[in-house]
């Protein structure tokens, strides 16, 4: 594919920012377990975070197309955009369906970084991906909403001003279709007590700062709500494509990265007389990961494209968010097997991003599931769940 002049003075753009945090500064952060302050602010002035806001609100007005170069970029730097990349999917569901009110008092001061949108609140611990099950409510009282449940696997709090929040406004027994009775709501976290909003920081493998969250009744403003009652599942489904279509760039930036350490280490990495890259036992895999990773790039912009044009595209997003993270694990297996043990020191990084990259086959969509949604939505096969 032959990029746009646009496309390529973005990537370099991005790419001289990304040089300026090395190695060293992503291992530091991943060593304390630390938010990458200075990283994200610095995207925050460049604009880049504001890519896909409309310049009307401060935004560059952007394309899908644009925006994943940005991320895949960040990644094929060596960094991880999972510790910002929520802002530019979460604030489509305010910029489609947000009123006119909302719109200016918010874009704006997102777009200049003075506010961060990071944070969304829709995994539940007993519900998972079965959205329509959740059993965290809102219910109406006068001029605002009291929200009540719980949620799981939610991050940037500690980071973040607002965070959309979905929650049930009508029990599911009083509904026609399961997919009813949702609602959207932008939190204004800097409002909120701590006897409102619990946070459990969840430790886990990756350095990916995530949270459960209890709200004991939280009180959100009615003026908060996005759109109309009940309709929240469809305003956040509306906005997956896009979130698929963003992490399939970040795999591919990673398995970029992959690649690119594997063959430079195999070219000079020196055993029984020569570089172990001229054995094909090392040689090949690597060539394949590269092989399967510029295939999934191709996925990805056709995807981005048809976003873009506005014409449909459940199935190529789908598709190249599965292709492109199943590439990444990919070539971070080769990566590792490469490097021997020198894989697993955090010295030489690997064992950092490998740790990363595998997030992205099991989220934010499964890789089972999106197969469920090609057999049933694109083959015709009878629904498998």
């Amino acid at each position: 594919m032959v990029e746009s002049e646009l496309s390529r003075q973005i990537r370099d753009a991005v790419r001289d920012l990304c040089k300026t945090f090395p190695d060293e500064y992503w291992r530091k952060v991943d060593e304390s377990r630390g938010y990458p302050e200075e990283f994200v602010q610095a995207l925050t002035e460049a604009g880049w975070l504001a890519a896909l806001i409309p310049e009307e609100y401060g935004g560059s007005g952007l394309g899908i197309t644009e925006a994943s170069i940005i991320l895949e970029e960040i990644n094929r730097s060596g960094g991880n955009s999972g510790a910002c990349h929520a802002q530019m999917y979460i604030m489509g569901t305010l910029l489609r369906h947000g009123s006119e009110v909302q719109k200016q008092k918010y874009l704006p001061k997102i777009a200049s970084g003075e506010l961060r949108l990071q944070s969304f609140g829709i995994t539940e611990p007993n519900t998972g991906t079965d959205t329509t099950k959740l059993k965290t409510t809102a219910v109406r009282k006068g001029d605002h909403y009291v929200v009540n449940g719980q949620k799981v696997w939610i991050s940037r709090v500690q980071h973040s001003d607002l965070m959309l929040l979905l929650a049930r406004t009508t029990p599911l027994s009083q509904v026609k279709k399961k997919t009813d009775g949702l609602s959207v709501f932008l939190v204004d976290l800097r409002d909120v007590s701590e006897s409102e909003l619990t946070v459990r920081p969840i430790r886990n493998m990756m350095n990916h700062e995530t949270n459960e969250l209890f709200f004991d009744n939280l009180k959100v403003p009615a003026e908060n709500l996005i759109g109309e009652e009940g309709k929240g599942f469809r305003y956040i489904l509306d906005g997956m494509n896009a979130e698929r279509i963003l992490i399939a760039a970040e795999c591919i930036g990673d398995g970029y990265w992959f690649v690119e350490r594997a063959s430079a280490y195999a070219k000079e990495r020196v055993v029984f007389g020569r570089p172990i890259g001229q054995n094909q036992g090392i040689q090949f895999p690597i060539a394949r990961a590269y092989i399967n990773v510029e295939a999934a790039n191709l996925m990805r912009f056709q995807a981005a494209s048809l976003f873009d044009a506005g014409r449909p595209c459940g199935k190529e997003a789908n598709m190249a968010k599965l292709l492109a993270a199943d590439a990444s694990w990919e070539a971070a297996n080769v990566a590792i097997q490469t490097h021997g043990g020198f894989g697993f020191a955090t010295e030489f990084d690997i064992e950092r991003k490998f740790r990363e990259t595998k997030l992205y086959q099991v989220a934010p969509i499964s890789t089972n599931l999106i197969l469920s949604y090609i057999g049933e939505h694109v083959l015709g096969m009878p629904r498998s769940y």
